[in-house]
């Protein structure tokens, strides 16, 4: 099975803009590494807007 293109894409932008780090850092990672990072960023982003 492979992972759709868009939403790899929208994984890359995400990490890369909040934690800045390079495309290939974030291609080094694997699958569910970069799924566990947006996982973390969404909470801290929700817990910034909460706060």
């Amino acid at each position: 099975m492979t992972y759709a293109t868009d939403r790899l894409h929208e994984e890359i932008a995400y990490v890369a803009y909040h934690f800045h780090w390079s495309l290939e850092e974030i291609l080094d990672l694997e699958h569910a590494d970069r799924r566990r990072c947006t996982t973390e960023i969404a909470s801290l982003v929700t817990r910034a807007a909460e706060g």
